[in-house]
């Protein structure tokens, strides 16, 4: 049996009361302050032995007997097995019957309340090319120019962006677009930028072969390149420039994008580095910037799963290795 733990009576001590004010005539205020107890509880006591005998001296249960906010079990399952199905809140209280809230609150609580909790995640795609050169990753990222109203919202706040709107007829990105196209090493992650006006097939195909000139000097021969889908990696041009650089064109799978995550955790670092990490006056400071910033990302920057070593280091222990 399992006592109150603020209980100052256990079933003992109340037996006793009531032996002493049934049996032997106490007055109850006496065999309440005798048990330490109030004259209130001792007549508590005493009403439930008089109605219930001996099991009425034992602790109660003090959860309350209804619970308004509770759903029955096999309305919990049916809210279950229908999130199961894909069905929105919103369907599930439809075909139940039931408040949008409550469906909310309890997906919230069996941990089906987002969609993605539904599948379990994708394991870790991670692989690593043994060479130099053995494969790159292609991609290019859109920056707004800067203006000459000076940096915009992701530098200086939301509230300089909702001022910048009200300016003028024209919107954001009035000012126009540049294209960073990046080039990575999958085994080394040296990198290879260019800010350019487009991400046309001629573009593309010209940074291709100047980024394959780069890794060259680098003492690293390309072997493959790896990219989306996009327009300017499926133009003509830019196979030819892979027919005449020797190059096997690898593309990626459709509105999967971790499949060149190496290219694209390469923007993220460089977008949030470079492009947003320092306030500049204008576009050309900006890429004017590019230079000073990459040299230190492949000579200089400990790089986390590279064993905290910088892409030319890592080329230069891939090199002492296969010799």
């Amino acid at each position: 049996m399992k006592i109150h733990g603020n209980a100052r009576t256990c079933p003992n001590s109340r037996k006793l009361l009531v032996h002493r004010i049934e049996e032997e005539g106490w007055p109850l205020m006496a065999a309440a302050e005798a048990a330490g107890i109030s004259e209130r509880s001792a007549r508590k006591w005493l009403g439930r032995w008089r109605a219930e005998g001996e099991p009425g001296l034992l602790d109660r249960s003090s959860a309350p007997k209804q619970v308004p906010s509770r759903l029955p079990a096999d309305r919990l399952a049916a809210i279950e097995a229908l999130r199961r199905l894909r069905m929105t809140a919103a369907e599930i209280a439809e075909v139940l019957g039931m408040a949008l809230s409550t469906v909310s609150r309890w997906l919230a609580r069996i941990g089906l309340g987002k969609r993605s909790a539904l599948a379990p995640p994708e394991p870790p795609n991670r692989y690593e090319r043994k060479r130099p050169g053995e494969l790159i990753h292609v991609d290019v990222k859109k920056l707004g120019r800067i203006s000459a109203r000076g940096a915009g919202h992701r530098v200086l706040g939301v509230g300089r962006r909702q001022s910048q709107e009200k300016v003028g007829p024209k919107r954001l990105g009035a000012t126009g677009w540049e294209f960073v196209h990046v080039c990575v090493d999958d085994a080394t992650r040296l990198a290879y930028v260019e800010v350019l006006p487009d991400e046309k097939g001629a573009t593309a195909a010209g940074f291709l072969r100047r980024a394959v000139a780069w890794f060259a000097g680098m003492g690293i021969t390309v072997e493959r390149v790896l990219s989306d889908n996009g327009a300017c990696y499926r133009s003509q041009l830019h196979a030819q420039a892979c027919s005449e650089l020797g190059m096997r064109h690898l593309f990626t799978r459709p509105y999967r994008p971790r499949t060149n995550g190496k290219a694209e955790r390469f923007i993220q670092t460089l977008t949030n580095r470079w492009a947003y990490g320092a306030i500049y006056g204008s576009s050309a400071e900006r890429t004017a910037a590019l230079s000073g910033w990459l040299d230190h990302y492949n000579f200089r920057r400990r790089h986390g799963s590279l064993g905290h070593k910088s892409p030319a280091a890592r080329l230069a222990e891939l090199e002492q290795r296969h010799g």
